[in-house]
């Protein structure tokens, strides 16, 4: 983790110098002061695991997120994009309202956030805990994520955690369903611009069966 985390900074600082001179336009993942300091934490999972007491009403005690869509797993996902989407969050970036107010309650300070990234991408990803798709369209989403998808996400949904990419295998069907509809519409506030420019032209078959893939995918092995 630490080389990881290592290797983000550096990466993301290397243009600084050059953007100091010619002002750019907000990067999709800007790194700000509080990013770099939660990145930078040497974070504590047992301290992140109390931190978390306040987010287990709606996330659940294990962080595996409701089938509904309405939460979504957090257990197991990588501490990079757990850190980077709470920071969105607070800041704005990311549009969600009921999170927003928690993260400001319980989760202002960036050491709070690498100890509950740290806690929960620790957490073991129980299978029968998420919310499959209907699986009658699982094999086109297949070919739709093989195409567009598995460049960023990884081939078995694993993401990348030094590209701050999600894991989105084992994710709740009907989360994966609306956070691609906000995508696409250009609701979510902090969407990769990459990512909207592939799934713009996606139908509502499209995003069901991609949504249906995915959702079908094991776990990862850690």
């Amino acid at each position: 983790m630490k080389k990881i985390l290592t290797s983000i900074i550096a990466f993301a600082l290397l243009p600084l110098a050059a953007q100091a001179q010619t002002p750019a336009p907000k990067a999709w993942n800007e790194l700000t002061p509080e990013k770099v300091q939660a990145l930078k934490a040497k974070a504590d999972p047992a301290r992140g695991e109390a931190v978390f007491v306040a987010c287990v009403g709606c996330h659940r005690k294990e962080a595996t997120g409701r089938s509904s869509g309405a939460y979504p797993r957090l257990a197991g996902q990588h501490a990079t994009v757990l850190i980077k989407q709470m920071l969105d969050i607070y800041s704005g970036l990311r549009t969600n309202p009921k999170m927003k107010d928690y993260v400001e309650d319980h989760l202002s300070d960036p050491r709070d956030i690498a100890d509950a990234a740290a806690y929960l991408s620790a957490l073991p990803i129980p299978a029968d805990a998420i919310g499959r798709g209907p699986g009658i369209a699982a094999g086109s989403g297949k070919t739709l994520y093989d195409r567009d998808c598995a460049h960023c996400h990884g081939s078995n949904g694993e993401g990348d955690a030094a590209k701050f990419y999600p894991m989105v295998a084992a994710q709740h069907y009907r989360y994966l369903l609306r956070e691609m509809h906000y995508i696409r519409d250009g609701d979510r506030g902090n969407s990769n611009p990459d990512m909207v420019k592939v799934i713009k032209p996606y139908h509502e078959d499209d995003l069901t069966a991609l949504a249906d893939y995915m959702s079908s995918l094991p776990p990862p092995k850690k």
